[in-house]
């Protein structure tokens, strides 16, 4: 085992055992939504994931040490501190192991632990993608690439609606990665379920999400797998109305130069005010749509 990574108790029983682990990551908790409601958040979709027979495995960097299955008190912990916790990527993680620095994991990173520590499945809200003019910016989330090389899969409700969603659906055509679409064969758009583009396959049951994901591991193909999951239609927001939000956060991000990792934060933040709170609302219902089907899938997996 990789010296700097600290598996819990609980998630280390469940692993040697054969039981199924959902990776969760920790961003969201301290840069996606105010406290108390990221702690709150957090602790529903780790009892929703058990509810599916499946053991919850928060990913965070704290003292410097890689965690994979927080526990309560570490999860307040970066609750309260909040932004002060570093937005934690690819590139972070030699610094913060260094200095024994605490980290908020994106996508990416998560990835990362969960496959040092033997987790497969993740879920989360959404993945990072090629931003709005990234043909001049280049902005483009490490979690691309990281899906490109870690064999992970990841179930979210599409890349978040603030990017450019046909140039990251490009990108990972071209990295090789699949874009599943769960009961649907459009890209959901994280707070809607439609997008107008489309997946690479559809596929509507947990089990043959597991079977596919086994068949790519048992080839050795090294790319991860992103699982797309739309948002329950009872939560969907009005596509015209979301964008709407979508684009006044973005210009106003263009005119203050806010870029890099400080972006996804500041857009979600704006957009939650611009909405009053029903993003966040429906951000929270989506999270735990993917926790449930996570854990089925992972129920499945371990069979194969």
């Amino acid at each position: 085992m990789n010296k700097h990574l600290e598996i819990s108790p609980e998630v280390k029983s469940a692993l040697e055992n054969g039981k199924p682990v959902v990776a969760l990551e920790s961003t969201i908790i301290s840069h996606g939504m105010p406290y108390p409601q990221n702690v709150e958040t957090a602790l529903l979709v780790e009892d929703t994931i058990r509810q599916e027979g499946a053991v919850p495995a928060t990913i965070a960097v704290i003292g410097g040490r890689l965690k994979a299955g927080l526990t309560k008190e570490e999860i307040e912990y970066l609750g309260k501190k909040g932004t002060a916790v570093t937005k934690a990527s690819r590139r972070d993680l030699p610094v913060l192991v260094a200095q024994k620095r605490d980290g908020a994991t994106t996508v990416a990173t998560t990835m990362i632990i969960a496959h040092l520590a033997g987790i497969r499945i993740f879920a989360t809200g959404g993945v990072g993608g090629v931003h709005r003019g990234a043909e001049t910016t280049m902005d483009i989330s490490a979690d691309l690439e990281e899906l490109s090389r870690t064999p992970v899969m990841v179930v979210c409700a599409g890349a978040k609606s603030i990017l450019d969603l046909g140039l990251t659906l490009e990108y990972l055509e071209t990295k090789g990665v699949p874009v599943i679409g769960y009961q649907t064969s459009e890209l959901p758009a994280f707070y809607t379920r439609v997008s107008g583009y489309k997946v690479d396959y559809r596929i509507d049951t947990p089990e043959d999400l597991a079977a596919a994901f086994n068949a790519q591991q048992e080839m050795g193909l090294k790319s991860g797998m992103l699982v797309t999951n739309p948002i329950p239609e009872e939560w969907s927001m009005d596509p015209a109305y979301i964008n709407s939000a979508i684009d006044q956060a973005v210009e106003e991000a263009r005119q203050k130069g806010i870029h890099g990792k400080e972006t996804t934060p500041f857009l979600l933040a704006k957009v939650k005010n611009l909405t009053g709170g029903d993003s966040l609302k429906a951000n929270i219902q989506l999270v735990l749509n993917n926790a449930r089907l996570a854990a089925r899938t992972a129920r499945y997996l371990i069979s194969l």
